[in-house]
């Protein structure tokens, strides 16, 4: 393991400055409404504004005021943030984020989960990037799918002295965290998941009895989960099928990859006004800005989205119960439903939220703090 500190090159920032000024801008479709054939032009420019004049030297400070580190696993590079607590008996967990975010995603996170008020547990908080995403950079080893991604992350854990772990993750972390329990049952001692989607949803049809079966809230998850198929799906079906050719015009242009992924963030955000808060559109600019400069959405398209084809090839070991204690907080976006969860997960603790969204870490993080100490508090 190899300390780590970023070091960002001023003569990147001034190249993606110089092509966010020189970007040919397309012209609004006519008789469009908001943002429903993606992000409207104006929109679009005030964001590439905010990018070109972010301040990149405060988020690399930002960062480098966490322990950070390297280290090669199975072939290719793993960075993560590792904070321990000052307090006794500190409990580990191991935070995954999802995409389109990265690391940054969970930094507010740290604090209250390593110095906490009086009387409530305190955690050893580890974060990695996920293998060709973000500050780990782009992967030289194929391959990289949910499976070894968790036995890599078991490994870490090991490597790092933690006998015992709890796991928790959102988006394409609530895909990785269930893996921590089927790859390293031994030592996961809780997965608690939001924004959870594969092996927490129906993965098809669901038939007339079953639906029946469904709360009028359960429904109305049906329907979010038919309008994303129907409408917001796009960009998942490019990235699996496509991430090379999607790849070429992400990695050229710092518009293309700003306005790729705002339009999701805009999409699976709760709120207008969390959505137009400062330090939310901050934290979602810092995410655009570390894969503009690892240069790392081709290789996270193909690892994450990509990588998911190895879990359909064979379900019934992919989504098989590993028996580890699980709880999930489900945020007004999100389309989780317990009776099919319950199918390939031992799930102990469930919370439905009327608020939040798919970015709960920096939507509502009180609340998925709160929800997690209530899990591990159940299940210790």
């Amino acid at each position: 393991m190899e300390p780590f500190v970023w070091k960002i090159s001023e003569s990147d920032i001034l190249d993606m400055q110089a092509r966010i000024r020189a970007a040919r801008w397309p012209e609004q479709i006519p008789g469009v409404e908001g943002w429903s054939k993606g992000i409207p032009v104006d929109d679009a420019r005030k964001w590439a504004d905010e990018l070109a004049t972010f301040d990149w030297r405060g988020l690399q400070a930002e960062l480098n005021g966490f322990p950070q580190s390297t280290t090669k696993i199975d072939g290719d590079a793993i960075h993560f943030v590792h904070v321990r607590s000052m307090h006794e008996n500190p409990v580990a967990i191991l935070l995954l984020h999802g995409w389109p975010g990265t690391v940054v995603e969970l930094l507010d996170l740290i604090e209250p989960l390593t110095n906490p008020e009086s009387g409530k547990q305190a955690f050893d908080v580890v974060i990695p990037s996920h293998p060709g995403t973000g500050l780990s950079g782009p992967v030289s080893c194929p391959g990289w799918g949910v499976p070894r991604t968790a036995r890599a992350y078991a490994r870490l854990m090991s490597e790092l002295g933690y006998d015992s772990y709890f796991v928790q993750g959102g988006d394409h972390g609530a895909v990785l965290a269930p893996h921590m329990g089927r790859v390293d049952p031994a030592h996961v001692r809780g997965i608690h998941v939001n924004a959870a989607t594969l092996g927490f949803m129906p993965m098809g049809d669901v038939d007339g009895d079953t639906h029946a079966t469904l709360t009028n809230l359960e429904k109305r998850r049906m329907e979010s989960i038919a309008d994303f198929l129907r409408d917001g799906n796009g960009y998942n079906v490019i990235q699996t099928t496509r991430p090379q050719t999607i790849g070429y015009g992400l990695e050229d242009s710092p518009v293309a990859q700003l306005t790729w992924i705002i339009d999701k963030v805009h999409a699976w955000t709760h709120s207008d006004s969390t959505f137009a808060d400062e330090h939310y559109r901050n934290r979602h600019l810092a995410n655009v800005l570390i894969y503009w400069l690892t240069r790392t959405a081709t290789s996270a398209a193909d690892v994450i989205y990509s990588g998911y084809g190895e879990l359909f090839a064979d379900p019934q070991s992919s989504f098989s119960n590993s028996g580890v204690p699980t709880g999930v907080v489900v945020f007004a976006e999100d389309p989780s439903i317990r009776q099919f969860a319950e199918a390939s997960n031992t799930i102990v603790h469930w919370t439905d939220v009327e608020t939040g969204g798919h970015f709960a870490a920096l939507e509502q993080p009180e609340l998925l703090i709160d929800d997690f100490r209530t899990f591990v508090s159940a299940t210790t």
